[in-house]
């Protein structure tokens, strides 16, 4: 009886132990919020934005490498992208309360990629509604979102951690809608697939400020991955036609030349599909391929060193698959 009671008492401790270590990790990634102040930077009247860090998601940014925006009108305040992670999240609502006591009433995802989602959970208890394409279930019911999530939570602890959860839209939008809120007219944009099959824009109309998601990489390489290259440039029309002002993009600073700033991300693509184009049509193994193609244009930029290689294989997979496709016709 004695033994059974000291093994009980054992068991007790360790649970007792393990539940006050979850307790301090819970604890530590909340404190990560607060070595987060995020300053909002004014674009137009209504209209706030948030500017990442260049490069790539890491422990030395805290995952701030992406942009995030809101938009202050009469009956509250309309964001758009969530930022990276929850502690971001918390620090938007806290950096959004010191420019308007305004109830932060709708959250717009440009698409369901890791550094502009996992701030949503903060939003969303904050009394966002949430709204992204319905192309997003794609996303949410592969095992993508969950093993990026694994990683994310060992490459960004405590700031992405055992809480952070994927939070899914409250509304599904499924194409080009327009809505008026608080005196303001807003145009969600969407690009036909592109970055990601739901990419979708909001254009502010009385302010004329278009934000562009992933779409615009003002800057920097642009991540392709799996991304539809040939509907990307077609998308890079749409931002034209609605002859913003100035285009908030989702790395990189605003754009007031639309044109000029989507030259990069579109000499880039175009260069992309040319050179693993070429290499499909001539049978060409892809490591031989990337291995000749002169990358001396772009090696320059922020962020060319990790996407890059990641960028062509992508761009060369789906270059086989629109040759095969033609080949069918």
């Amino acid at each position: 009886m004695s033994i059974a009671l000291h093994r009980l008492g054992s068991a007790t401790r360790l649970c007792a132990a393990l539940l006050a270590l979850a307790a301090l990790g819970a604890a530590s990634a909340c404190r990560a919020a607060d070595d987060i102040a995020l300053i909002p930077q004014r674009i137009s009247e209504h209209v706030w934005f948030f500017q990442g860090a260049t490069g790539v998601a890491s422990a030395a940014n805290k995952g701030f490498m992406s942009n995030a925006g809101f938009v202050v009108t009469n009956d509250g305040v309309v964001v758009f992208d969530a930022l990276g992670t929850p502690a971001l999240g918390r620090a938007m609502v806290a950096a959004i309360s010191t420019v308007t006591r305004a109830p932060i009433r709708r959250v717009i995802v440009s698409h369901y990629h890791a550094d502009h989602i996992y701030g949503l959970q903060a939003l969303k208890a904050a009394g966002a509604e949430i709204w992204a394409h319905r192309k997003a279930e794609i996303y949410l019911a592969s095992d993508v979102a969950q093993s990026r999530l694994a990683q994310r939570r060992a490459e960004l602890y405590p700031w992405v951690n055992e809480t952070t959860r994927i939070v899914p839209p409250d509304v599904w939008i499924d194409g080009d809608t327009e809505f008026r809120f608080g005196g303001l007219t807003f145009q969600i944009i969407y690009s036909g697939g592109a970055h990601s099959p739901e990419d979708i824009m909001m254009f502010v109309v009385e302010d004329r400020v278009l934000f562009a998601g992933d779409l615009l990489f003002a800057g920097r390489v642009p991540f392709v991955g799996n991304g539809d290259s040939r509907g990307w440039l077609s998308a890079m029309g749409k931002m034209i036609a609605v002859n913003a002002l100035v285009v908030i993009p989702g790395h990189g600073p605003p754009s007031t030349d639309v044109a000029r700033d989507l030259a990069t991300t579109r000499d880039y693509l175009s260069y992309l599909r040319e050179q693993m184009g070429r290499g499909v049509k001539d049978f060409v193994p892809f490591d031989e391929v990337y291995s000749k193609t002169d990358w001396s244009r772009f090696a320059g930029l922020p962020a060319f060193a990790e996407a890059n290689r990641i960028n062509a294989y992508g761009t060369y997979l789906q270059m086989e698959r629109e040759e095969l496709d033609g080949a069918k016709k």
